[in-house]
This record gives structure tokens, C-alpha cells and sequence, in this order.
């Protein structure tokens, strides 16, 4: 029994969806689970429309057409025309979305941002199991939110696993044996019933959450990319593909902003020593990358890995005090309250560093509340830049210019803190 994964980009279009069949029908089979994302930028459509309904701003009907037009366009393109049924199901949801859009608002944001993002999930596992069906690869489409749950954190929901194994193992285990399975990556289900996602680019960890249930074989995640890379090629031409990585390798760089792969998704997978291979749906014969067992002097190529849209925080006691055990702890409770990720820190006597992902609606009531108690200096946008495997050579060239705001070194992994 195998997952596979395929992304947004890999359905982004009528001629996206015909290429994923062609894999399937050349590499799939009857005991295989497909979880495949929203097509497209559907998700980052969805986004908007969920700020837009929940500010009740008048915006909402011209992005929810946009978003309708443009799965309607893959429609008319992948379904003939008798495909009624299909085409109904497909009608519903965005009926049933469109009906949402027209009820008051009376949820936090976090909760509204889960209803209405998670219809992309939904969209596009629609069309493609219909696509599917029509051109003769047979599949049942089954509500990843039937098998995956989770608390009802919104946006990142923690998953129950006991419960998640035992409907996987007893509900969806007998289905795959027999017939190829379409659902959703990203989404999943409360205790009330409520639509749970599991954070932004989740899809990947859905797989590995399925693949933990089923006591699958292997997961294979299709990417536009020929595998994972020591570097984005965009920033570093001299760029390499790994062709292996052990598990702990494959934590360290996606924890690290290596956005090929979701950071939740190897651990799951490492507990049951389910390999993981990551594969280009452009060329699917090419051999990708495998995550699991590495030889030594393969984990040991050095990777760059930059990350982003990051906020660095310095933080002082307004008293003159220590930043120790006390301050700590109520910084990091803030931290956890807010949900804040944090992905450098750095400590001195008086002063607490810290680099954090950028979100427009947390930073601001972080910032607040760290103020009343604290004197904080904000420098955004900054870049968190990672070398890790480094070996002792001079990396200034990769500096281009930029200012070093905090640097940290460990044995074996270099960071930089950098402006812009």
C-alpha cells in the first residue's frame, strides 16, 4: 500500500490534472491513497475571500466568483458534459460556500480562515476523481476530515493520533486494499465537527498522517522540482539534488525553512521507518530523492537554506533585571499564546533575541502585550539565512551586501539574522 501526494502546482490546470492521471495510470494502482492540495493559488484566493467575509467587506462576491470561474474553466476542459452527477457534486460546494458567505459573522478569524480555506481541498478532489473515473482510472473520492482528527486549535490543528490510527486502520485501511482513493491534504476534524487545518502547506503532513495509519509501504510526494535540493536554485546556481537523507537530516532542514517538505511530515514516518521520496511529476521517471536511510558522507553535504518574511524581536527588562528563568518563562508563555513561531533565539544578561515568522494578525497583539512589560525593538523585514553542514570557508559572498543583525553558530549549523 503506497501515498501519494500531489501539490497545487501539479493541479493547476486542465493539463496538470491530465498529467497526474498519466502518472497514476503508469505508476498507481489499486492499493494506493491520493491526497492532492488545492489547485493552483486557490489557497491564497480562499485567503483573501476569508478576510474579506469576515471583515464583511463587499469584496467577497467578486473573489468568490474569480475562485468559481477559474475551477469552472478546469471543469469545462477535463469533464464531458454528460458527467452529470460529477458536475453536481462539484455545483454543491460551491453553493454550500456561497451560502456561508451570507451568514453573519460570529467566529473568530481563525475559525472563519478554516471553513473557507479548506473548500480548495475539496474543489480539487472533486474534479480530479471525476477527471479520473472519466478517463478510465477507477477511485473512490472520500472527506479526509472522516479519519483525521484533531483538537480545535484553528490553522494548525494538533492531531489526536489514537483516534486518527483507529478510524484510518478500521474505516479507510479495507477501502485503499481494494480501489484507489482520492482526498484531501491540509484539512481535518474537531471533536465538535468543526473543520480543523493543519497549517499553511499541510498537505504534505496529511500524507504522512494517512501513510501512519495505513502501515503504508512508502509516500511519495510529487513536486515541480526534480527533489530535494542542498539550496533554492533561484539563489544558488551551483545547487545540487540529494539523493538521500536520513530522517533526522530531513527535520533539521524543513524545521530550518526548507520548503520542499512540511515540518511535521518526517516524524510520523520515521516511527514506522516508512521511506519517504520526493519526486518530479515533470520527469516521474527520474529516481527524486529518498528520505530515510542516508550514507553517512550524504548527510554531511552542506545546505543553504533561506527563509523569508521574519521579524526579529529585541527585548529588555524595563527594570534593569536579568532576562532569566522568570522573564523567560513569561515571554515564552506569550509566545505559546499567540500562537508565535519562533525559529532563532539568542540570550544575553539583559536582552532576549528572538526570530519569528511575520503574520500581520499576530505580530501587532504580540507587540501590545509585550510592551506593558517589556522595552521591544522590532526590525522587519529580516531574513533568516541557515547553513547547515557548514565547514569553515568564508560565506560573505552570500551576504550580498546585507547587514548581519544576529549570527549563532553551533557545530555543525550557521545562522545569520540579516536585513531585508
Amino acid at each position: 500500500m503506497k501515498v501519494y501526494k500531489f501539490g497545487g502546482a501539479s493541479v493547476k490546470d486542465a493539463e496538470a490534472v491530465r498529467n497526474v492521471a498519466t502518472i497514476l495510470k503508469n505508476m498507481g494502482g489499486p492499493d494506493l491513497l491520493v491526497v492532492v492540495s488545492a489547485m493552483g493559488k486557490t489557497t491564497n484566493s480562499l485567503e483573501r475571500l476569508a478576510k474579506a467575509y469576515s471583515e464583511n467587506s463587499t469584496e467577497k462576491y467578486s473573489l468568490f466568483s474569480e475562485i468559481k470561474s477559474f475551477h469552472d474553466g478546469i471543469i469545462a476542459e477535463l469533464l464531458p458534459d454528460t458527467n452529470v452527477s460529477a458536475f453536481d457534486e462539484i455545483e454543491n460546494l460551491f453553493i454550500e460556500l456561497e451560502c456561508d458567505l451570507e451568514t453573519p459573522v460570529e467566529s473568530d478569524f481563525d475559525q472563519i480562515y478554516d471553513q473557507i480555506v479548506s473548500y480548495g481541498e475539496l474543489f480539487s478532489t472533486k474534479i480530479v476523481s471525476a477527471y479520473l473515473n472519466a478517463f478510465g482510472i477507477k477511485n473512490r473520492w472520500m472527506d479526509a476530515r472522516n479519519f483525521i482528527t484533531t483538537d480545535s486549535t484553528f490553522r494548525e490543528g494538533k492531531v489526536n493520533w489514537d483516534t486518527t490510527q483507529r478510524l484510518i486502520e478500521q474505516k479507510l485501511s479495507p477501502i485503499v486494499r481494494k480501489q484507489m482513493v482520492i482526498t484531501q491534504g491540509f484539512i481535518a476534524k474537531s471533536a465538535d465537527n468543526l473543520t480543523v487545518t493543519l497549517g499553511r502547506e499541510g498537505s504534505d503532513y496529511s500524507a504522512a498522517i494517512f501513510a501512519f495509519g495505513l502501515q503504508a509501504e512508502e509516500v511519495c510526494i510529487w513536486k515541480d522540482v526534480a527533489g530535494v535540493m542542498n539550496g533554492d536554485p533561484k539563489l544558488f546556481p551551483d545547487a545540487i539534488k540529494l539523493n538521500a537523507l536520513s530522517y533526522p537530516r530531513a527535520i533539521e532542514m524543513a524545521f530550518y525553512g526548507a520548503t520542499v517538505i512540511h515540518p511535521k511530515t518526517i516524524q510520523p514516518l520515521q516511527s514506522k521507518h516508512i521511506p519517504l521520496y520526493v519526486k518530479s511529476f515533470v520527469n516521474p521517471q527520474q529516481e527524486g530523492t529518498c528520505v530515510g536511510v542516508a550514507k553517512e558522507q550524504e548527510d554531511q553535504i552542506p545546505a543553504y537554506i533561506v527563509k523569508g518574511n521574519q521579524v526579529l524581536l529585541s527585548i529588555r527588562s524595563r527594570d534593569f533585571s536579568f532576562i532569566v528563568e522568570e522573564k523567560l518563562s513569561r515571554l515564552f508563555d506569550l509566545f505559546a499564546r499567540f500562537q508565535i513561531k519562533v525559529n532563532l533565539m539568542q540570550n544575553s544578561a539583559i536582552s532576549f533575541s528572538v526570530c519569528i515568522n511575520n503574520d500581520e494578525r499576530k505580530i501587532p497583539a504580540l507587540l501590545s502585550q509585550l510592551s506593558e512589560e517589556f522595552n521591544v525593538k522590532e526590525n522587519e523585514p529580516v531574513t533568516l539565512f541557515t547553513i547547515s553542514n557548514y565547514q569553515n570557508q568564508d560565506f560573505s559572498h552570500l551576504l550580498n551586501g546585507r547587514k548581519i543583525l544576529v549570527e549563532q553558530r553551533t557545530r555543525t549549523t550557521l545562522q545569520w539574522v540579516l536585513q531585508g
